[in-house]
């Protein structure tokens, strides 16, 4: 009896190593890749340049070193030509200025349907294009956040499916071109390397590398489904995210391209941060096991996803409303966790129009002129109503009380 107790014991035991050894593995690939594409000699990654181009091939020699010896395994680039302004309220629709480049891994599993797994691992370079932060223009913008670590997450997330789930076929693409315009993306969808019908879904990774305390995470693009609603709940009963989930299929990440080609696609984002788009936003600012639980949770939606005979596509309710078009902002970053009435300031720039007439982070828009703020859209619509040198009075929320604040578009 003894004898069998301690070959059980080892049993067990040895399970427990494996699993532990596993999670070392992804976690070690995660914070690998993460430190290694927000290196200085990656000038910040800009598409088109050859910081970019260094990234691109970065990644691809990565995805062909992991999976070296498997026949199932395509690695490939597909190159595309862009044009841009260094303005980026106006866009450029004339492509040939500059050659950008996707990087695609297809594993071929035998099945009928494929999942596309997706992030942009271009950024915005050195501040000329994008940046936040009007003393940083020229100094690398290293991009850890935006977006090596969704570069990394969904690189670890075909490794890890590539031993445990042969449900699907999987496509992974490190997108180019995303912050001038989502270009990669939208040129893969155009011109995609596989039948665009046996894509079941597509899951998109742009910053999730400030997973804070609360494990807030938003998910967009849940409407796309009518299945994702069920499924994100029923993973995240093991993980207890606090889940801010968005129907539209609309978003300024690389989703969007695959939902406008009718194809259910979601985007995981762990929120805005004051070092977006700055050179603040640093490798050493990077939540490592955050990307790891987040991994955990997207590997359990997969392995439930493949439970479901058919995974419909339905268009959202409010990709209808027309974004309003505005000339003048208060210079906030609005809290995009945020789900309650209003608009919440999650950062302020202190030489804008809100840090110069007092306008402070945590404090929440209600009303803009004679408009009622009641999201990120009636937010927009307020400002659209203003041109700069415009007054108005901003009611705002601060601490449970309402106060009326007087500005100036600046």
């Amino acid at each position: 009896m003894k004898f069998y107790l301690s070959i059980f014991y080892f049993f067990i035991s040895s399970l427990i190593v494996s699993q532990n050894s596993s999670d070392w593995y992804s976690k070690m690939m995660i914070r690998n890749i993460v430190y290694e594409l927000s290196d200085d000699k990656y000038e910040g990654r800009q598409a088109g340049e050859i910081g970019g181009e260094k990234a691109g091939e970065y990644i691809l020699n990565y995805l062909k070193t992991i999976f070296k010896n498997n026949d199932n395994v395509n690695i490939y680039t597909q190159e595309f030509e862009f044009s841009f302004s260094s303005n980026p309220h106006i866009k450029n629709v004339n492509y040939g200025d500059k050659l950008a480049k996707n990087i695609i891994c297809y594993i071929n599993n035998n099945q009928n349907e494929t999942l596309v797994i997706g992030a942009h691992y271009d950024h915005v370079g050195l501040g000329d294009f994008g940046s936040r932060d009007s003393d940083g223009k020229g100094l690398i913008h290293n991009g850890a956040d935006d977006n090596a670590s969704g570069v990394a997450l969904a690189i670890t997330l075909i490794d890890l499916l590539y031993d445990s789930n042969k449900s699907y076929n999987y496509l992974f693409i490190a997108f180019d071109g995303e912050e001038m315009g989502l270009y990669g993306s939208s040129f893969f969808c155009k011109n995609p390397t596989i039948d665009s019908a046996d894509i079941r879904f597509m899951l998109n990774f742009d910053m999730v590398g400030r997973l804070n305390e609360n494990k807030d995470l938003a998910i967009n693009g849940t409407g796309t489904s009518s299945k994702w609603q069920t499924l994100i709940n029923e993973a995240n009963v093991d993980e207890n995210f606090s889940l801010k989930l968005s129907e539209s299929g609309i978003g300024p990440s690389d989703h969007s391209s695959f939902y406008l080609h009718e194809i259910p696609a979601i985007h995981f984002f762990t929120g805005q941060h004051n070092d977006y788009h700055t050179p603040r936003d640093k490798r050493n600012t990077i939540n490592y096991d955050g990307i790891f639980e987040i991994l955990k949770f997207v590997d359990d939606i997969i392995e439930d996803s493949s439970l479901i005979s058919v995974f419909d596509f339905q268009e959202t309710k409010n990709d209808t409303r027309q974004t309003p078009k505005f000339s003048v902002t208060l210079g906030v970053m609005p809290d995009y966790l945020y789900s309650g009435k209003g608009m919440r300031i999650d950062g302020v720039s202190k030489e804008k129009t809100a840090g110069q007439f007092g306008i402070k982070k945590g404090d929440i828009v209600i009303k803009m002129g004679s408009v009622d703020v009641e999201d990120m859209m009636s937010y927009m619509e307020g400002l659209s109503k203003f041109k700069k040198g415009d007054s108005t009075i901003v009611r705002i929320l601060r601490d449970g009380k309402e106060i009326d604040i007087s500005i100036v578009f600046q």
